[in-house]
C-alpha cells in the first residue's frame, strides 16, 4: 500500500455556530493545535501524501492558519453549503489528478486515529471502490445506520428513514470515507439532491456504487475516533480524551506521572524516560525534556528545553527561550525567560532570570532579579561560571558578572564585575543606639493624639 498515491480531502467549511465564536470552529485548539490540524496529522500518519482543505466560513483566516500546520495543502472554497458531496466536489481540481486513494474526513473530528484510516486504505488496495468508516456509539440514536448484507455495505440509512428493525442496529456512520480514485468523480457526479433539504449527500455514493456492481464495505473505528465537535462542552470532552491518551503514552514510555489526571501536555511536548512529573504541571507549546528530570508540582512551562537530570519547581515558570543544561536547577517561585542556565547552576528561590546566561555551577540567591528592560529595549546579563550572587540582588543590564565573582547580598549593580572579584552595591549600614525606641515613642504619641 505504501506505493499507492493518496489524497485526503478534509471538509472544514462549517460555520460552527454552536461554538458561539468568531473563530472558525475547526481552528479551536486541542492540546494547543487547531482541531483540523489533528485531522491533518492523522491523514499524514496514514500515508496520505497530499491534502485538500475545503473551506468556507473564515476562509482567509483558515488559509493563514493552514500555512502553519499544512503548508503544502491546496485550499478550495465551498461558496454555498449544499451538502457533503457538494463540499467534496469543491476539491474537484485535486481529485481529478488521478490518485489511487481518496480519503474524505471532517475537520471537526480531532481524535481520529491513523490506524482507522490505514485500514480503510487497505480495503481500497484489496479492491473495494468505497469504504465507509463506522463505529459503535454507546447510544446510536441520531446517527445514520450502516446497513450490511453478506459482508457488503448496501446503504447508510438516516435514523428518520430507518425501520424499527434498522433502528436496533448499533453500527453507525462515522462520517469518514475512502474512495478509489478511479471511481471518485464518477460516483460524486451521480449524487442528486432530490431530498427534503435539496442537498447533495456524500453517503449516497454507497448505493450508487452498489448499483454499479462495485464493492462497498465498512470498517470499524473506535467511538473516540468518530467524536465530532460542535460546541465548547464537546471541545473540552475531546481535550480530556486527548490528554488521557497522551498521559498513558508518556507513562508507557518510562515517564512517572504521580497524579496523571492533573498533568497537561501540548501536542508537541517531548519528555524523556525516567522523568518524574509531580501533580498540577502544565506543559505549554514547545517544551522538550530529556531523561531523568524532576518537575515539581505547580510548574508551568512554555518554549523551554530541559536537559537530563534537571530539577524544576515547585511553582516554577519557564517561559520561551529557556534552556536548562545538564543538572541545572530552577527552584520554587522562580521565573526564567530567554535565558540559558548552564550545567549544575542553581536558581533557587523567588528569582527572575531574563535575557541572560547563568554560567556552570553558578549560584543565584533568593530574590535576585536581572533588570533586563528599560521600558523600550531588552538588555543581556552574563553571569560567569562559579559566580555567587547573594540574595536580594538586582543586576541592571547590560552587565557582566565575572567567573568566580561574589556579589554581596542586597546589592544593586550597574557596572560589570571582573572575574574572582567581590562586589558591593549597597549603602553602608549605620546603627544608632536607642534611636529605634525614640522613633516608636514618637509614632505612638502621634497616633494617640489623632484618636483624641
Amino acid at each position: 500500500m505504501s506505493q499507492r498515491s493518496c489524497l485526503s480531502v478534509i471538509l472544514a467549511a462549517g460555520e460552527g455556530t454552536r461554538m458561539k465564536s468568531a473563530l472558525p470552529k475547526v481552528l479551536h485548539p486541542i492540546a494547543g493545535l487547531p482541531m483540523v490540524a489533528h485531522v491533518v496529522k492523522a491523514a499524514e500518519a496514514a500515508g496520505s501524501g497530499d491534502l485538500a482543505l475545503v473551506i468556507g466560513h473564515g476562509a482567509d483566516e483558515m488559509r493563514k492558519a493552514a500555512q502553519k500546520f499544512a503548508p503544502n495543502a491546496e485550499t478550495f472554497v465551498q461558496e454555498k453549503r449544499l451538502g457533503t458531496a457538494h463540499a467534496v466536489l469543491a476539491a474537484r481540481g485535486a481529485i481529478s489528478k488521478g490518485y489511487d486513494d481518496i480519503l474524505v474526513m471532517f475537520g471537526d473530528t480531532p481524535l481520529i486515529e491513523p490506524e482507522a484510516l490505514a485500514v480503510a486504505r487497505q480495503k481500497l488496495a484489496e479492491g473495494a471502490a468505497v469504504v465507509v468508516v463506522g463505529f459503535r456509539p454507546p447510544n446510536p440514536t441520531g446517527y445514520g445506520r450502516l446497513i450490511e448484507k453478506g459482508g457488503r455495505l448496501v446503504a447508510i440509512r438516516e435514523e428518520k428513514d430507518c425501520s424499527d428493525e434498522e433502528k436496533k442496529i448499533g453500527f453507525c456512520n462515522a462520517g469518514m470515507m475512502a474512495v478509489a480514485g478511479r471511481s471518485a468523480l464518477e460516483l460524486l457526479d451521480k449524487v442528486g439532491n432530490a431530498n427534503a433539504k435539496s442537498e447533495f449527500y456524500l453517503t449516497d455514493i454507497v448505493e450508487i456504487a452498489g448499483a454499479k456492481g462495485l464493492d462497498v464495505v465498512a470498517t470499524e473505528a473506535s467511538f473516540e475516533s468518530a467524536l465530532g465537535i460542535n460546541n465548547r462542552a464537546e471541545l473540552a470532552e475531546a481535550e480530556g480524551i486527548w490528554q488521557a491518551r497522551r498521559r498513558r503514552e508518556a507513562m508507557l514510555s518510562g515517564v512517572t506521572l504521580i497524579a496523571p489526571e492533573t498533568v497537561y501536555f501540548s501536542h508537541d511536548t517531548e519528555i524523556g524516560a525516567d522523568t518524574v512529573v509531580e501533580p498540577n504541571v502544565w506543559f505549554g507549546l514547545g517544551v522538550k525534556i530529556s531523561t531523568g528530570a524532576t518537575i515539581h508540582a505547580f510548574s508551568h512551562m512554555t518554549g523551554a528545553t530541559i536537559a537530563e537530570n534537571c530539577e524544576v519547581g515547585p511553582f516554577a515558570r519557564l517561559r520561551p527561550g529557556t534552556d536548562l543544561r545538564k543538572k541545572a536547577k530552577v527552584g520554587n517561585f522562580c521565573e526564567v525567560k530567554q535565558a540559558t542556565v548552564e550545567e549544575g547552576a542553581k536558581v533557587n528561590h523567588l528569582t527572575y532570570i531574563g535575557d541572560a546566561r547563568v554560567g556552570a555551577a553558578a549560584n543565584i540567591g533568593a530574590g535576585t532579579i536581572t533588570c533586563n528592560y528599560d521600558g523600550y529595549s531588552k538588555f543581556f546579563t552574563d553571569i560567569g561560571e562559579g559566580a555567587f550572587v547573594g540574595s536580594n540582588s538586582s543586576l541592571v543590564a547590560p552587565i557582566t558578572i565575572g567567573k568566580g565573582s561574589y556579589i554581596a547580598s542586597g546589592s544593586v549593580l550597574t557596572e560589570s564585575v571582573p572575574d574572582d572579584a567581590l562586589a558591593f552595591g549597597r549603602a553602608r549600614q549605620k546603627t544608632i543606639p536607642g534611636k529605634g525606641k525614640e522613633i516608636r515613642e514618637r509614632f505612638a504619641s502621634a497616633a494617640a493624639a489623632r484618636k483624641k
